[in-house]
C-alpha cells in the first residue's frame, strides 16, 4: 500500500509542517540539509522544571559525498554542521536567540585541519545555568571519533571542543546514549567497514548488511576527567555482542531500559539495564514497519514512556537517492512504541488504524508488552511537497510538536505543531 504525500497523527500535514531549513537565515541556512539525527537540550531551574529545550540537530551537506555507512568515500572535505532550533516558549525569557529559527552552531577552538562528520548526537541536560557535555560522533576522513564538546546556555550557538575520543574499539560508531554527563553507550554498526582496503571496502559491509549478520556490537564507555596529559577513556565494556546493525540507541527517562535499533531486521531490542554495572539483558523485541534507524524516549503525562522510532521503509529507494539517481525518493515513517497498560495484553492483528497505511500491513501483531501508533509518513517526493529519509523522530513532551530529520532530505528536518492533539491522552 503506498504512502501518503504527508500525514502527521493529531495534526495536518500541509498546514502544521514547516521545515526547518524555512526558519532558518542568513549564507549558512543551505547546510541544514541533510540530517541524521537529533535531540533535545532541556534546561532545569533551581527547582527541577524543564524551562527550555531547544533541539540539536546533526547535518552533513555534503553526505552524497562522504558516508562512511553506506557510501561513497570521495570527498571528507566539506565539513558538516549543528544547528539549535529554538520553539516558542511564551512568557518566557532566556538567553536563547531568536525563536522558531535555526541557528547554527560555531565550533570553538575546534582543529582547523580536522574533518567534522556528525552523525549521533547527545548531550546531557543544563541544570541551574551549568554548561552541558555535547558528545558528537564524528566520521572522519581517517577513523571515526567522538568529539566531545562544552555548549554553555549563555552562548547556546558556540560548541567549545574539548576533546577527540578515540579508541581501537571505534570501528564504526552510529549512536549515543549518555548515562551520565562523562559515560555514554554507542553502538558500532558493522565490523566489517568501508573504510577497508580497496573492493573489501565495497562486499564485505554490504554482505554483512545484506545478510544481517550479527557481527557488531554496544560499547559502555567511561572517560576521565579530562586533562590533556590523561588518557580520555577511563574503562570500556562490551554491553552487547553479536548484533546484526545495531543503529540508534537511547535510555529510557527511568534509566532502568535501553533500546537499540536494530536496522537490517526492522526491530528494536529493547533491553533491562544494570544500573551499577551497565550490563544490558535482553527484555523485549519490537517489530516496526521499516529498517529501523534512530530511537529516543519521550516522557509521557502518565509518567509511562514511550519509545520514537523512524525509519526507512524503503531501503532500495534510500540507496538509489544515496548515490544522487534522478527521480529517487525514499520515503519517510515515524511510529510511537506505546507501552501496553490493564491486563488485556493479547498481541493484536488490528492496530493502528487512524493513519493512511497502517504499520498492521507490514507488521503481523503487535506484542503483549507494546503496540504501535504512527506519528509521521511520507512517501519521500521532496519536489511534490514530501519529506523523505526520515532517520530521528523526537516528540516534545509538553507541546507534542514532532520533529524529523531527514538523512538525505534537502531541507534537513521537518517540524509539525500538532494543534489537535488530545492533551486528555498521552503525548506521543
Amino acid at each position: 500500500m503506498p504512502l501518503p504525500r504527508g500525514y502527521v497523527a493529531d495534526g495536518n500535514y500541509d498546514s502544521d509542517c514547516t521545515t526547518l531549513q524555512q526558519h532558518a537565515e542568513g549564507p549558512e541556512a543551505e547546510n541544514l540539509r541533510f540530517c541524521e539525527d537529533a535531540t533535545f537540550w532541556e534546561h532545569y531551574d533551581a527547582d527541577g522544571i524543564v524551562v527550555e529545550r531547544p533541539v540539536i540537530l546533526s547535518c552533513d551537506a555534503g553526505r552524497r559525498k562522504w558516508n562512511t555507512v553506506m557510501g561513497p568515500l570521495h570527498d571528507a572535505e566539506p565539513r558538516g554542521s549543528l544547528w539549535l532550533y529554538v520553539p516558542e516558549r511564551p512568557h518566557h525569557k532566556s538567553a536563547m536567540p531568536s525563536r522558531s529559527r535555526a541557528h547554527p552552531i560555531i565550533l570553538a577552538n575546534y582543529p582547523s585541519d580536522h574533518d567534522f562528520h556528525p552523525l549521533g548526537i547527545a548531550i546531557w541536560p543544563s541544570h541551574g545555568g551549568n554548561s552541558s557535555n555535547l558528545f558528537v560522533v564524528n566520521h572522519a576522513r581517517q577513523r571515526t571519533v567522538i568529539e566531545q564538546f562544552l555548549l554553555s546556555p549563555n552562548k547556546p550557538t558556540e560548541a567549545v571542543h574539548i576533546q577527540s575520543i578515540t579508541s581501537p574499539y571505534f570501528l564504526s560508531p552510529n549512536g549515543l546514549a549518555l548515562t551520565s554527563p562523562t559515560s555514554f553507550y554507542v553502538t558500532n554498526d558493522h565490523l566489517m567497514t568501508r573504510r577497508l582496503p580497496g573492493l573489501l571496502g565495497h562486499i564485505l559491509p554490504e554482505i554483512e548488511s545484506t545478510l544481517a549478520l550479527p557481527l557488531a556490537f554496544v560499547l559502555h564507555v567511561t572517560l576521565n576527567d579530562f586533562s590533556p596529559n590523561r588518557d580520555s577513556i577511563a574503562s570500556i565494556q562490551f554491553s552487547k555482542m553479536f548484533t546484526s546493525f545495531p543503529n540508534g540507541i537511547a535510555l529510557s527517562p527511568s534509566g532502568e531500559e535501553v533500546a537499540i535499533a536494530c536496522s537490517p531486521m526492522g526491530q528494536v531490542g529493547i533491553f533491562r539495564r544494570d544500573l551499577v554495572t551497565n550490563a544490558l539483558t535482553p527484555k523485549y523485541t519490537v517489530s516496526v514497519p521499516f529498517l529501523a534507524d534512530n530511537v529516543h524516549y519521550t516522557k509521557e503525562r502518565n509518567g509511562q514512556a514511550s519509545l520514537i522510532v523512524a525509519g526507512h521503509p524503503n531501503f532500495p529507494g534510500l540507496k538509489k537517492i544515496a548515490i544522487g539517481e534522478t527521480g529517487a525518493v525514499a520515503p519517510s515513517w515515524v511510529v510511537a512504541v506505546v507501552p501496553k497498560a490493564g491486563d488485556n495484553r493479547t498481541p493484536q492483528t488490528t492496530f493502528d488504524l487512524d493513519t493512511p497505511t497502517s504499520a498492521a500491513s507490514r507488521v503481523t501483531k503487535d506484542g503483549v508488552e507494546w503496540t504501535l501508533k504512527t506519528l509521521f509518513q511520507s512517501e519521500g517526493d521532496e519536489d511534490n511537497g514530501g519529506f523523505g529519509a526520515s532517520s530521528t523522530g523526537l516528540v516534545d513532551p509538553d507541546t507534542g510538536a514532532l520533529y524529523v530529520t531527514g538523512l538525505y532530505a534537502r531541507e534537513g528536518a521537518i517540524m509539525c505543531k500538532r494543534p489537535h492533539l488530545r492533551r486528555s491522552k498521552e503525548v506521543y
